[in-house]
């Protein structure tokens, strides 16, 4: 069915990729304005425990199958290198996507998606959960207030060590081994990077990427770290973080900001805190909790809905992006992360690899809105 112009019914829903989509399944489930009405997965056993968990009578093997059931949208929860192409022909047919990180797994796929949103009647939206976290939503209004002053360097860290998911139960390797392992640079960046760029508020120019060499895993062709330094069109400098492979505890959403008035820093282990340090309201040296300035920056939509919120994952971050995603469509609006919201996210990461075969020459970024 997909755009329907005057939208006043309950819009109709698809999800495809039950392993991560029942997280926003849950979400789903629980609110009116929506209803699920059609599930995707290549696994029967699956889609029949899911669709019968959540009352689903529309269940489908193939995409396209599904996306012919008569649905208004469709979430894509499956591995990121399908992303693009599964959006490209949801939007063919004026249905509306929204679409797990990262937006596309080439530059040509990234062409074809701009061109496509901008023909379709359908939205399109990428999830992007990090940009909703509590503390993240704060600083970011913090920032627009100029309360850190003028703002010129970031840090983004995923650190996340997820080898065992690189290979299935019987030792074969998974989609994440050719694409988390296989490839060098940085391509799952946008929870390290999004953030940063809805505080700056622009997009990245040029990269600079390097790796540490493999040690952990050397079988494998992914460095265990890698380092993306990013340049801004202001001259801001970021650094961006990403390692899957080194032995170590999960920081996944380690984050810092300086500006000429104050910076901010996310906590990075045992009994650490989310703090900040401000000019005319910290002593010199003196660091204070995000938490005492917290009540006053957080956004009106986090004092409605947040308790419902952080019932779900990722702090949050996973309702407020579905919440996003349908008054998206309910009030006829962009969505906060469009097409080229997205591919800022996405394109620096995408193309650090090039800046790595070259020894760490700097690569320049295109301008999706020039696609």
């Amino acid at each position: 069915m997909g755009y329907r112009p005057g939208l006043v019914e309950a819009i109709r829903i698809g999800v495809i990729g039950l392993r991560r989509g029942r997280r926003f399944l849950q979400i789903l489930s629980g609110m009116e304005d929506v209803k699920i009405t059609a599930l995707c997965d290549i696994d029967q056993n699956r889609l029949d425990e899911v669709g019968d968990k959540y009352g689903v009578c529309d269940r489908y093997l193939k995409y396209e199958n599904m996306l012919d059931s008569g649905i208004d949208a469709v979430i894509l929860a499956t591995p990121f290198f399908m992303h693009a192409q599964q959006a490209i022909q949801a939007l063919r047919m004026n249905i509306h996507v929204l679409s797990e990180v990262t937006a596309v797994a080439s530059l040509e796929d990234a062409i074809l998606l701009v061109r496509e949103v901008r023909r379709s009647r359908g939205k399109y939206m990428m999830a992007e959960n990090y940009c909703f976290l509590k503390t993240n939503e704060i600083v970011r209004k913090m920032v627009r207030e100029g309360v850190f002053g003028e703002i010129y360097y970031g840090e983004g860290e995923y650190l996340h060590e997820i080898r065992n998911l690189f290979y299935d139960s019987k030792g074969r390797p998974t989609w994440r081994f050719f694409w988390g392992a296989g490839r060098w640079g940085d391509l799952y960046c946008t929870h390290s990077l999004g953030p940063l760029l809805e505080w700056f508020d622009e997009r990245v120019v040029k990269v600079v990427c390097l790796g540490s060499g493999s040690h952990t895993a050397p079988d494998l062709l992914k460095d265990d770290t890698v380092v993306t330094l990013c340049k801004t069109e202001s001259g801001a400098l970021l650094r961006i973080r990403h390692d899957v492979i080194s032995n170590r505890p999960h920081l996944g959403r380690y984050y810092s900001l300086q500006g000429t008035k104050g910076c901010y820093e996310a906590p990075r282990g045992l009994r650490d805190t989310h703090k900040i340090w401000i000019m005319d309201y910290c002593e010199k040296n003196e660091w204070k909790p995000l938490d005492e300035l917290g009540e006053k920056y957080l956004p009106e939509h986090w004092r409605k809905f947040g308790k419902d919120a952080e019932r779900y994952g990722h702090g949050g971050g996973d309702y407020f992006v579905i919440r996003e995603f349908i008054d998206s469509i309910l009030q006829d609006r962009t969505p906060r992360i469009d097409v080229y919201k997205a591919l800022d996210f996405t394109l620096p990461g995408l193309l650090s690899r090039y800046s790595m075969y070259e020894g760490g020459k700097p690569v320049s970024i295109p301008n999706p809105r020039d696609f």
